[in-house]
């Protein structure tokens, strides 16, 4: 009877162990990421869409966390006008530059929501992206993106966003295997901001700020460059400011003649942290991701800091 006892025991102990595996399995194992690109894309705009998310470490705070090994390229052609269904034209695997790629699209700034801001909707021609990057260990990622008319984009890893604009440098990559991104000869032109700025206007903690006005017609934007004590306490003053998820819009001020200018904090690793200032618009701080109003002490620390009108 002690026998047939334990035995009972022993059963019951290793269907509640097995029980416990099953859950623990069920809960941990994501979808796989496949290994080749789907046929068609399954998005119904330009970007915004991964066939899975996936399973790694930092994917809610990066693009692309840590360091993939291989990055392949699907495009999917068509019209803005009939976005959606787009039928697989080709793949590309990088011969140079994965680990770059990587870095630049792990660098941009990200958020869990839905980036907000009006889209022109421009008709033409679009490409819709799938970026597969390979990590050891068999792990993979895929990020989705495009390049279209009106530069209206969302790029993903399917648990967070962003809108910075990429497309271009995605198709010289796809049409040379190499990433190589052109970066623009004006400085206050281009960067298309740093990850972080979903939780503050100016992350980390920058060592110099290039304050740009607007550029004319026969020549490039005015800039003063500043150092770090500066760009410091510029920074301090912009993040003290209450703040919202950015629209990417604001309210002109009725009879007042203002400024509209840049502010790029340089790190030492890593593209700026871009912030731009509309001195006679509510909200008229916006890094693309949040907007604040000015007050007056940031606007007279902006405004000492400008270039000659």
């Amino acid at each position: 009877m002690r026998l047939l006892h334990g035995v009972r025991v022993a059963l019951a102990v290793t269907a509640a162990c097995a029980a416990v595996a099953l859950i623990s399995q069920a809960v941990r194992v994501p979808s796989p990421v496949p290994v080749s690109c789907p046929e068609r894309w399954g998005g119904d705009r330009p970007g915004g869409w991964v066939p899975a998310a996936a399973d790694l470490d930092g994917v809610e705070e990066s693009l692309v966390p840590g360091e993939p090994v291989t990055a392949m390229i699907c495009a999917y052609p068509g019209d803005s006008t009939r976005p959606g269904g787009e039928r697989l034209a080709g793949s590309r695997l990088l011969t140079g530059g994965a680990g770059a790629m990587a870095r630049d699209l792990g660098y941009l700034p990200v958020t869990a929501s839905e980036p907000g801001g009006p889209c022109t909707r421009k008709g033409g021609a679009m490409t819709n992206y799938l970026i597969r990057f390979a990590y050891p260990r068999g792990k993979a990622l895929w990020v989705g993106s495009a390049e279209e008319a009106g530069s209206c984009v969302t790029t993903t890893n399917g648990t967070v966003g962003s809108r910075s604009y990429i497309g271009p440098d995605i198709t010289a990559a796809y049409r040379t295997g190499t990433w190589n991104p052109v970066r623009p000869e004006d400085p206050c032109l281009g960067f298309p901001g740093r990850r972080g700025q979903h939780e503050r206007m100016v992350p980390g903690e920058p060592v110099s700020v290039l304050v740009c006005g607007q550029a004319s017609y026969d020549g490039p934007a005015p800039r003063l460059e500043h150092g770090g004590e500066t760009a410091g306490a510029l920074a301090a003053a912009l993040n003290s400011l209450d703040t919202l998820p950015s629209e990417n819009t604001c309210r002109g001020t009725e009879g007042v003649r203002g400024r509209t200018l840049r502010l790029l904090f340089g790190y030492p690793d890593g593209p700026p942290a871009a912030v731009r200032i509309l001195t006679a618009c509510e909200p008229g701080v916006d890094n693309g991701l949040l907007q604040a109003n000015l007050d007056e002490n940031t606007r007279d620390q902006v405004t000492r800091l400008a270039p000659p009108a």
